[in-house]
């Protein structure tokens, strides 16, 4: 069932405060500077210093969505990387450990180099958090990496540091680059390229940053709460270029009431979070929906309930997300699935919340937002230059009596800026007339609620997308169905698998159109629904929206994301 794999992946782990994601980081870089295709993804506990921090990366000659279970290459900072790690060696495997650091296991069927890292740093009188340094010279070594290069990519991650800062890490690397070399241990037939185009490659978060500057949004408010946390440090990195307020709020509560406040007065906004932040926003929410206030919201995802496993992954927030606040009004939410349809999504989010004045939600995971994959160039300038559609946004009023809550045929009434002249309006919490008036009479609440509903229908007709799909249906033994983070997963797999198979993709995941959906499922065809939670959460959406009910489903729920192969494995199970 499964193809031979190609490519290598490279791991390296220590405690955090020891370069860790530097080390990762940098060594993700030379390779995607090299004409390497490269997937990478962190992973570490909720502690500023100690615990086990790892950092993957797989590199491939052809593109690549997620990482491989082997490891091909791992560097051991400390004394228990391999412990944690070496059920996942093969017997082509190679391990950097420094033998002063821990004992060297004999009679092993992987290949394990020693590392003199303490030795290096004594004779360099080098820092020891400059071990990660030597480590990448001598990872680079092993895949047969250009040294030119190495030096050239230090010089540029610390040159605003200085020339003697600089100067030692550059010493240290090459230093670990010589080591390897000289023991002439076998190296990867990996085919780099001397000259390449500089390569996009970004995490989730870095898209939706890029796409929510694309798409003029102007505020942007956010607590800190991983891991959608990078999203608010990238923008207020950005604010001299993009002109965007970016506010660190006292709480969850302060960051979307903010947000509305300066979507009210004519700006577009936008807030980040998790699920537990997000769920003290749900009253704000509600507020928009009645007030029709458009807000975008990014939530990115990790495992609840509670604070759970704040520094992993789970998509288990769909279901809070489709059917967040309290009282009936309608929301789009949007789940893309890799770093181009995050940014083009999120740009598209902004332009959907202006359309239909309603809260629009980005659905990320941490393992979509932290890991690191190329952007495809051509696609991301195109959504780039794409001009926004602000819908029936106003300065001045069409006619007066100005009515901000006109029932239209399609639900989306005229929203004013406030500001001009001999007109004025409510916004309050409150159910009102069609000029924005508090009421409480039954036929009025009924035009109300009917104009705001009727938005969703709109949206249906004009904006909602099916899902994608991949491969064909009438070959295909296997048909995967997947949402948001999982796509990333299922293409990986595919590329694994020899048997046909096909892939419908979901983006565009809350409100469905239930007759387009049906027509892509039948009673003949093997459907397989992954997802990364414990109870299926698309699978119950799809049930109460579209009637549709897939019966093979692949789960997992303990923090990690899927590997490819665990998708292949479980498929072979259902066919014994």
């Amino acid at each position: 069932m499964a193809a031979q794999q190609t490519g290598f992946l490279w791991k390296v782990g220590a405690p955090a405060g020891q370069g860790v994601m530097t080390t990762g980081l940098l060594f993700s870089k030379l390779c995607a500077q090299s004409g390497g295709q490269v997937f990478d993804y962190a992973e570490y506990p909720s502690l500023i210093q100690g615990g086990h921090n790892t950092y993957e990366v797989f590199c491939d000659a052809t593109p690549v969505s997620n990482r491989q279970w082997q490891v091909d290459y791992l560097v051991c900072l400390d004394a228990i990387t391999l412990e944690e790690h070496k059920h996942r060696l093969g017997e082509n495997s190679i391990v950097l450990l420094d033998p002063a650091a821990r004992d060297v296991p004999k009679d092993t069927e992987y290949t394990i180099i020693p590392l003199p890292i303490k030795e290096l740093l004594a004779e360099l009188k080098a820092n020891s958090i400059m071990a990660n340094m030597i480590a990448l010279g001598a990872s680079w070594a092993l895949v047969g990496g250009r040294r030119e290069l190495l030096i050239d990519l230090i010089a540029d991650q610390f040159g605003r540091k200085g020339e003697e800062i600089t100067a030692t890490n550059q010493n240290c690397a090459t230093r670990g680059y010589d080591a390897v070399i000289a023991q002439s241990p076998k190296k990867t037939a990996f085919p780099w390229k001397k000259s390449v185009e500089a390569p996009l490659v970004m995490g989730g978060n870095d898209a939706f940053s890029l796409g929510a500057a694309a798409a003029d949004c102007r505020f942007y408010a956010s607590y800190p709460m991983t891991p959608s946390s990078s999203v608010l440090a990238t923008l207020a990195a950005w604010q001299k270029t993009t002109n965007m307020v970016v506010r660190h709020a006292e709480d969850e509560v302060g960051v979307i009431s903010e947000a509305l406040g300066a979507s009210f007065a004519g700006v577009r906004s936008a807030v980040g979070t998790s699920g537990g932040g997000f769920a003290l926003m749900t009253e704000s929410l509600s507020y928009s929906g009645i007030a029709e206030i458009p807000i975008v919201v990014f939530v990115s995802q990790r495992p609840g309930p509670a604070t759970g496993l704040p520094t992993w992954t789970e998509q288990a927030d769909l279901l809070f997300a489709c059917y967040a606040g309290h009282g009936e009004f309608p929301k789009i939410v949007l789940a893309p699935g890799d770093v181009n349809e995050m940014l083009e999504l999120s740009k598209q989010a902004f332009d959907l919340a202006d359309i239909y004045q309603t809260p629009v939600i980005v659905l990320s995971d941490k393992f979509l937002s932290e890991s690191r994959m190329h952007l495809d160039r051509a696609a991301a300038e195109q959504v780039m230059s794409t001009k926004p559609n602000y819908g029936r946004t106003i300065h001045s009023p069409s006619e007066l009596p100005y009515l901000r809550y006109k029932a239209t045929k399609d639900g989306i009434s005229e929203r004013l800026i406030p500001g001009a002249a001999g007109t004025y309006y409510q916004a309050n919490s409150y159910e009102h007339l069609e000029n924005s008036h508090t009421t409480e009479d039954p036929e009025e609440r009924t035009k109300q609620v009917e104009k705001r509903l009727q938005k969703q229908q709109t949206y249906l007709e004009n904006h909602w997308q099916m899902p994608s799909i991949d491969g064909s249906f009438d070959e295909a033994k296997y048909v995967f169905v997947t949402w948001g983070s999982s796509k990333l997963v299922v293409e990986q797999a595919r590329r694994l698998m020899t048997e046909p198979s096909a892939h419908i993709h979901f983006t565009h995941v809350y409100p469905m159109d239930r007759e387009k959906i049906s027509t892509l499922f039948a009673a003949d065809r093997h459907y397989v629904l992954v997802e990364n939670n414990a109870t299926g959460q698309l699978g119950t959406l799809l049930r109460s929206e579209a009637g549709v009910d897939i019966k093979h489903t692949i789960h997992k729920y303990d923090g990690r994301a899927f590997y490819s192969e665990e998708i292949v494995a479980a498929l072979e199970h259902y066919d014994r």
